[in-house]
């Protein structure tokens, strides 16, 4: 962190200090029950030791929903920060629509409407607009960020290892891989949400786009698995 952005943290009180409720396993989101097509992956085959989970989960950050949430979290976080209701209803629309399928959009509206509303009740701001019907996750985490001043770049880092460690986590549970190369994981994979935080902040929803058509097909196949964890 550059002294510039470290001051501005310690300007804004509070600083980085809500990040770590929102996205503590305990908020109350229900990640926990979803993998994001990675149960379909496992059964597959694609995923089933250390190598190929961090394979996997590169490409989602870098070729996939990783790098598009990035995108548009930084554009809610402007609308919000500009006070543009409209710009943020736009934002929301786009991010619900390049849902690959079904599950995959219940699992972002679902945990950014429980996002929202939790938010809206226990750290409520000035700025913290609330949005009829469904929201996207990562539209409900840059309305947050940006309506308590938690800085952009922090935010979207966070975010992104955020969703890296819940994935690392449903691959736990999945059983490829055990508690300590799930941390390994986490951390191969540091540079990359770095990287990819760094690139979003400068990208305009033009550049949303996918390349990881394996896994967005396998969230049409994961309804039919005949045992699931995760509903995604």
């Amino acid at each position: 962190m550059d002294d510039a952005l470290l001051l501005q943290v310690v300007e804004k009180g509070q600083g980085i200090l809500p990040l770590f409720a929102w996205l503590s396993p305990s908020y109350p989101v229900g990640c926990y029950a979803y993998s994001h097509t990675l149960e379909w992956a496992v059964e597959a085959g694609d995923v089933g030791d250390e190598k190929t989970l961090v394979a996997w989960l590169r490409d989602q950050m870098t070729l996939g929903f990783g790098r598009n949430d990035a995108i548009l979290l930084s554009h809610a976080y402007r609308a919000v920060a500009a006070g543009h209701e409209a710009a943020l209803v736009n934002v929301n629309e786009i991010a619900l629509a390049f849902s690959p399928s079904a599950e995959l959009y219940l699992e972002t509206s679902q945990q950014g409407r429980s996002f929202l509303d939790a938010t809206l009740a226990a750290w409520p701001a000035p700025g913290l607009l609330d949005l009829d019907g469904e929201v996207a996750f990562p539209i409900a985490i840059g309305m947050a960020a940006a309506a308590h001043g938690v800085p952009l770049p922090i935010t979207l880092n966070a975010y992104l290892f955020g969703l890296v460690q819940t994935l690392v986590s449903a691959a736990i549970r999945l059983a490829p891989i055990g508690q300590t190369t799930g941390i390994r994981v986490c951390s191969a994979l540091a540079a990359t949400v770095r990287d990819v935080a760094q690139e979003a902040i400068t990208l305009s929803l033009d550049d949303i786009g996918g390349a990881t058509f394996r896994a967005d097909l396998g969230s049409f196949h994961h309804e039919n698995q005949y045992t699931r964890l995760f509903r995604s």
